[in-house]
């Protein structure tokens, strides 16, 4: 608890406008003299143990009355005390004990209403404790802080696809699933250096950190915002076809709203908070806020569920700690994929989870990087849903490591995280699918039955990739791995490039070129003046996947030779003579069903631009 303790020679105030969380008073003006004005803040720590923190407030406030002769005192909420404020309901609540307990121990209490916008006027004495300052944090008689009345334990095991249960220390190798085992366990692995996709994101000048923002927001270049953008299509395809429905929300929220106050402190200091006018409010850290509104504000019909709505969030915000801010796998500002099912009930619940998370493990090999799982659920879930655990892990067909909450501490009672390895031997959280039911309640989302019943129903949280600049993390981690590194080729910035031996083979460059785009084919000419070896050199740093050298020999005979990237090892590029109709045909097969869009660069190398 925050305390603002001003001795005045008078305090004025007068409640303006509600806010949501208002609570309902009949004195909305009132003034006092001669009072000991205590601003106040009630944090979410201090709900540890609220009986505790108001009995050392007490104390406070009375051993300073006592000390400036005040026998009037008024009690004035003050949230701008703290960013880390406690729910309305305690926070009211604790007002009114300070209250009532203060005049059982002789003085005259007064309380301005709590949750309105108020004007003040107040007069400070100016004597040297006339403004005091206090921070109050539960603890117990020697001062240390009290732990939580019922400690929330973690069980931890593995499932493999035959339903059988395994100790976990049985999995810690070096597999991917076994670093997530051991990451998730907090069993330390050797870590040094820089992530390995850091200098790839630049080197191959896909973004770059922009030192004139914020630590952890980013600038794109054309290639790089190439890959998100065909990543975004990507996700909406997929989406669309499974039912989603695409809306688009606001990035900052009121705190004034009760239900979403309530929801941001589910997620503590990882927020960006700031006052507009006189209003408190925050930048999202998800699409839930608005996407919830939107479900409050609709009549829903059992008949129209489940109803899955879906956001690209552009963009979302987390306040991470700065040292842990690097490159793209944790940031402050972040393009999350973001679907919200809502779901007739628990068994239908279920369904929607396997589905999406069916969908979750599609991405994977859509990106050609290997997930692995860890799924989260409470004790009495477990209990219940046993059979339906393992047969998600059994169509998974890969061992899981489960982790067992002895109680519900989250909005979820079970969740799923797919998570790719980075180089340095460390997940990259990206798919994520959860159980949600307490939200429908907090944000008065429901449908009713026949019967005129109201139902709070159960809302799935998903992102079938994870934000996107993970994916793109994820990825680059990958392919430093390879022998010879290659994207995806419908991810690949540049698909094709024509090479002309000398300038007289420019006309069939551009020639191929233009056939090539034609067809949905990304290709571009280095029509530059260097040697053939420095270009086809280039092509390679560059990892274009097909590159086509065009001389003499194709003009006379009509077949291209092409050096194909994924077949090639080092220094043993591989090569083949087909026709533009034959490399055409190549391409769409290893990309159908892939989201196209065409170059963000220009066709000529000579025109390119270098941006790192």
């Amino acid at each position: 608890m925050r305390l603002l303790l001003i001795h005045a020679d008078y305090i004025e105030y007068e409640a303006k406008q509600k806010t949501k969380m208002a609570e309902e008073t009949a004195v909305l003006a009132d003034s006092q003299t001669e009072a000991l004005t205590v601003f106040c803040a009630v944090e979410s720590v201090d709900e540890e143990d609220i009986s505790g923190v108001i009995a050392q407030a007490v104390e406070e406030i009375g051993a300073t009355a006592d000390k400036v002769n005040a026998e009037n005192i008024v009690i004035y909420p003050y949230a701008h005390l703290s960013s880390d404020l406690a729910s309305p309901e305690v926070a009211v609540g604790a007002l009114q004990s300070l209250k009532e307990e203060l005049e059982g121990i002789g003085f005259f209490v007064k309380r301005a209403p709590f949750g309105w916008y108020k004007s003040f006027k107040l007069s400070c004495k100016g004597h040297p404790l006339s403004e005091l300052s206090k921070t109050i944090v539960p603890g117990g008689e020697d001062g240390a802080p009290k732990k939580a009345k019922s400690e929330v334990t973690h069980d931890w095991f593995v499932l493999t696809p035959d339903g059988k249960q395994h100790d976990y220390k049985e999995f810690l190798d070096d597999s991917p699933f076994g670093c997530l085992v051991k990451k998730e366990l907090g069993i330390a692995v050797p870590t040094g250096g820089e992530p390995a996709h850091v200098s790839l994101m630049r080197g191959k000048e896909l973004v770059d950190y922009e030192p004139a923002s914020d630590v952890g927001c980013l600038r794109w270049m054309p290639k790089g915002k190439l890959i998100r953008d065909l990543l975004a299509d990507y996700v909406l395809r997929m989406v669309l076809e499974y039912g989603g429905t695409p809306v688009e929300t606001p990035v900052m929220y009121d705190l004034g709203d009760r239900a979403i106050y309530e929801h941001a402190e589910k997620f503590g200091e990882r927020q960006y908070r700031f006052k507009s006018n006189n209003r408190n409010m925050m930048l999202r850290f998800a699409a839930c806020f608005g996407m919830f509104s939107i479900m409050r504000d609709m009549h829903i019909s059992p008949n129209s569920l489940p109803m899955k709505m879906y956001e690209l969030s552009t963009y979302s915000f987390r306040h991470e700690q700065k040292g842990e801010v690097i490159g793209l796998k944790r940031l402050r500002a972040f393009t999350m994929p973001d679907m919200h099912t809502l779901c007739t009930d628990m068994p239908e619940a279920l369904t929607c989870f396997e589905e999406q998370l069916a969908m979750g493990w599609k991405t994977g090999r859509d990106f050609e990087t290997a997930l692995v799982a860890a799924f989260r659920c409470t004790k009495d879930f477990y209990a219940e849903h046993e059979d339906w655990v393992k047969k998600i892990v059994q169509e998974s067909d890969c061992p899981m490591l489960i982790e067992i909450l002895s109680d519900r501490v989250h909005y979820w009672v079970a969740k799923i995280d797919l998570a790719a390895i980075d180089g340095q031997m460390r997940p990259i959280e990206n798919p994520t699918v959860q159980i949600d039911v307490e939200s429908s309640a907090r944000f008065n989302i429901k449908y009713h039955r026949e019967d005129g019943t109201a139902v709070y129903p159960p809302i799935l949280h998903c992102s079938p990739t994870g934000s996107v600049e993970r994916v793109i993390c994820a990825i680059l981690e990958n392919v430093s791995t390879q022998a010879v590194p290659a994207l995806p080729l419908w991810l690949s910035p540049v698909q094709a490039r024509v090479v002309p031996v000398a300038e007289r083979h420019l006309a069939l460059a551009h020639n191929v070129c233009t056939a090539l785009n034609a067809a949905a084919v990304r290709c571009d000419v280095d029509d530059r003046g260097e040697s053939v070896g420095k270009k086809v050199r280039e092509a390679g740093m560059d990892w274009v996947p097909y590159v086509i050298v065009v001389g003499d020999e194709e003009e006379k005979g009509g077949n291209l030779a092409v050096t194909i990237r994924k077949k090639s090892q080092p220094n043993k590029p591989h090569k083949e003579k087909m026709t533009v109709d034959a490399l055409i045909s190549l391409v769409k097969k290893e990309t159908e069903g892939m989201p196209f869009r065409p170059l963000y660069t220009p066709q000529k190398l000579s025109k390119k631009a270098r941006y790192i």
